[in-house]
């Protein structure tokens, strides 16, 4: 077991910051474990930022095999800290076992499959257009971007954190990274940061190759956004933290890139024949998505659209009795549990619409229901946690509608049976308008994460919508393409070699 010493990492060294202290908070319990940990006054950041600057050309220029062992032996060192890692997350988080060990396994199996995509030829996308008489010779590729600032998650203490898929996408792109560690994961943090920075010494990487700090509030992420030598972010959070993420990237003398992950309802549509040949397992299925994990998934199914007719009163009476009595779990965060009861309060209190299932005050999971007439831009505000919102609509065309006023979300999901395909045809078109990721007869909780996978989709559940930051392709936003045109035959190496 690793003894936490609440400092961050600058580089290969360790660093205690000076502008308060702050600890480990159970939020089950209350209570506070581990060190105490000193907070940066921007000092920290300010030296991990040029340290990756000072890293980069010659991280960038290490050879696909070194990064790739690098990630493996980054994902070997989480795993030899499994147990202190599972009781850590499950002591910030309160998040379960279960689900702790299944979040470890996702972040070690990215970190591998980055490892094994940079190993393939040809993963820099290189081109070679040959010399015409009438054009020059041109080659391309793409090369990394620079250093790449990565905001811990609230809701995935480790696949979206320290080690997550932001941090292992740009290292393996070839970019140093700094990581703002999530304040509610301080423990975790420090000992995901700790396998991170062993790696990167035992590989023989060069100083700056990665950085940990912790601040309190919102100044220190400000000020890495804000650093000249950041070339990029990676964000998932809030609409209001992404929002304020990107206005600072785009104040810059030089603006650059940020990937932020904000906000998404991930809208389900439960078309007639589905609801009137399967109407509880449908509702089943909703139901354990909703509420897994507290509703803290980024791809929760917060609003239902359905058609008025056989099936929505029997789809109706299973959710409400699924929810019946059903308390509501712990969430992440203290902060977290009285946005939701804010949200849920003001859900409740909005005119037309009516509590459906569960509980409206705001402890607990619930269902609400309104029209299609009275459905407008406020209903798409997303509650994070186990809240969601029927539309019911008058036939297809009031569902064609409510589609096509949606904003942009992570998800959409299709329930349907058989008799059902023509309208499904029809939305399809406005759904890939709308969404990253289309679902048919599942459910949107729950990402794999391979080389097809989409975890973004239109603004504003990103800020934008060209990326993912979930599987392979997660790496090409840390990436730029470069042409070499007429590049003579000693310099070729360093293009193709």
């Amino acid at each position: 077991m690793r003894t936490l010493t609440g400092e961050m990492f600058l580089g290969h060294r360790r660093w205690r910051g000076t502008a308060g202290e702050q600890r480990s908070v159970d939020p089950a319990t209350g209570a506070v474990a581990g060190p105490a940990y000193g907070m940066d006054d921007g000092t920290g950041a300010a030296e991990a930022c040029r340290l990756a600057a000072a890293a980069f050309d010659a991280y960038r220029s290490t050879p696909d095999p070194v990064r790739a062992a690098f990630l493996r032996r980054i994902a070997d060192n989480l795993e030899a800290e499994t147990e202190q890692l599972v009781a850590c997350v499950r002591g910030e988080t309160a998040l379960g076992e279960a689900r702790a060990r299944t979040e470890l396994a996702r972040t070690t199996g990215q970190l591998r499959m980055f490892a094994d995509l940079v190993e393939q030829p040809g993963w820099r996308d290189p081109r070679r257009v040959a010399a015409s008489d009438a054009a020059p010779e041109v080659r391309s590729r793409r090369i990394p971007l620079g250093p790449v600032v990565v905001f811990g998650a609230s809701n995935f203490p480790l696949a979206f954190s320290v080690a997550g898929g932001d941090t292992a996408s740009a290292l393996a792109a070839g970019c140093p990274v700094v990581v703002k560690g999530h304040p509610a994961h301080l423990r975790t943090s420090e000992l995901a940061g700790a396998c991170v920075a062993d790696a990167a010494a035992a590989s023989g990487l060069p100083d700056g190759t990665f950085s940990l700090v912790f601040g309190a509030g919102n100044d220190i992420g400000q000020q890495l956004v804000a650093d000249p030598h950041v070339a990029a972010v990676g964000f998932t959070g809030s609409r209001a933290g992404g929002l304020a993420l990107l206005a600072t990237a785009q104040r810059r003398p030089v603006p650059i890139p940020v990937y932020a992950e904000m906000s998404s309802v991930n809208p389900v549509f439960l078309l007639p024949d589905r609801l009137a040949t399967a109407a509880g397992p449908t509702a089943e299925g909703f139901v354990a998505s909703l509420t897994g994990g507290a509703g803290q998934f980024c791809t929760n199914p917060g609003l239902l659209f359905a058609v008025d007719g056989p099936g929505l009163d029997a789809f109706r009476g299973a959710v409400a009795q699924a929810l019946s009595g059903r308390p509501g779990e712990t969430m992440l965060t203290a902060g977290i549990a009285a946005a939701y009861r804010d949200g849920v309060h003001r859900r409740a209190a909005a005119p037309d619409v009516r509590p459906l299932a569960g509980s409206p005050d705001g402890t607990a999971p619930v269902v609400f229901e309104t029209t299609a007439k009275a459905f407008r831009a406020d209903l798409q505000e997303e509650i994070f946690g186990a809240a969601s919102l029927l539309v019911v609509c008058a036939d297809a065309g009031e569902l064609l509608a409510a589609a096509e006023s949606l904003e942009g979300q992570l998800t959409a999901t299709l329930q349907a049976g058989t008799q059902d395909v023509p309208l499904a045809r029809r939305l399809l078109p406005v759904l890939e308008r709308k969404a990253g990721r289309i679902v048919y007869n599942g459910w949107p909780t729950g990402v794999a994460v391979n080389a097809a996978m989409v975890h973004g989709g239109p603004f504003p559940a990103t800020s934008d919508g060209r990326s993912t930051s979930v599987g392979t392709m997660a790496v090409e936003r840390f990436l730029r393409p470069v042409a070499y045109q007429d590049l003579p035959a000693d310099l070729l190496a360093a293009v193709t070699g």
